[in-house]
């Protein structure tokens, strides 16, 4: 009975969506109803070329043994809370000290692009810990409050100067601004209106926007409370078209984020106003090209002043 009512609103729908759109405007519409649809039954790519790279490149390398120490945020969907994962942390606790690889793969998982990824680990007695994990962005969009804690850690052990921090914070781009919604429009949205919309995710991309751009203001604040604001240096840039895409790898498209990042090299350094949450052009600094020279020697400086603290030749 079922079956035989779905099949006429189905025709009538099709003979009605036919005579309302040109033939060039049906096949549009199909191929965006397509790719909606596929998108709705599973995640964009498999992730098993990108699996199988990750694997060959870095082997058995844990994260206990990278050159230098790295903080990766994660998300673990069945706990439902971030799990970050760092050197300092791996070398304390043996069940954190996973294959680097399983963490590349699991902080790159994109809701709606990869598949999560699934691993375990042993603890020091020899009891499994599972990860049920995806990207990290869905918990620190923007990682630069989780670096800063797991560096607190330490310093806090050792008594060092927090006035000592320094952040050099590099964003991927964001999608210009257009303003496309307001509130009398998301008011009229169900589930599927804020999942999707004219080519959009507006609850990803409100959750991930706003994360991002919520710590950029802590990490401002703190700087200023700590008097040493000129430490911390945000570079970031609103990318148009086809160049905010987190997935377009095309020759054209990767020639053109190369001339945004030469272009953003020459552009004034920018600070976000606390008042705003934008970003407004930071006359105390020069442009960002020349802020990471600054920062550079800021740290060559320290370095020879720690290895001279420590009696080593630099």
């Amino acid at each position: 009975m079922e079956r035989k009512m779905i099949n006429p609103l189905v025709k009538i729908a099709k003979h009605t969506f036919e005579a309302a759109h040109p033939a060039s405007m049906q096949q549009g519409y199909l191929y965006k109803g397509l790719g909606l649809f596929k998108s709705m039954m599973g995640p964009k790519y498999s992730g098993q070329h990108l699996h199988s790279i990750l694997k060959k490149q870095l082997g058995d390398t844990r994260i206990s043994q990278t050159l230098k120490s790295i903080v990766i945020p994660t998300f673990d969907i069945k706990l439902l809370q971030p799990i970050i994962f760092s050197t300092y942390d791996a070398k304390k606790d043996v069940s954190k000290d996973a294959l680097l690889s399983d963490v590349c793969i699991s902080t790159s998982a994109a809701p709606t692009y990869l598949p999560g990824h699934h691993f375990k680990t042993k603890d020091k007695d020899g009891k499994t810990r599972a990860f049920n994990l995806i990207d990290g962005g869905v918990a620190a969009n923007n990682p630069t409050l989780v670096a800063i804690t797991h560096v607190s850690k330490q310093i806090i052990k050792k008594k060092q100067n927090l006035g000592k921090f320094m952040v050099l914070s590099l964003g991927t781009g964001t999608a210009k601004v257009k303003e496309n919604f307001d509130a009398a429009e998301c008011s009229k949205w169900g589930l599927l209106g804020w999942l999707y919309n004219g080519g959009t995710t507006p609850i990803i991309d409100s959750f991930c926007q706003a994360s991002a751009d919520l710590v950029d203001i802590q990490a401002s604040v703190l700087f200023e409370a700590l008097q040493c604001d000129m430490h911390y240096l945000r570079i970031q840039d609103e990318l148009p078209g086809e160049t905010a895409s987190v997935d377009v790898s095309t020759t054209e498209n990767l020639k053109r984020l190369i001339d945004v990042g030469k272009a953003l090299l020459k552009k004034q350094a920018c600070k976000v106003d606390i008042e705003t949450g934008k970003n407004k052009d930071d006359l105390e600094r020069g442009t960002n090209e020349e802020e990471l020279t600054h920062f550079a020697r800021m740290l060559s400086h320290e370095r020879k002043a720690r290895l001279g603290e420590a009696g080593l030749k630099t």
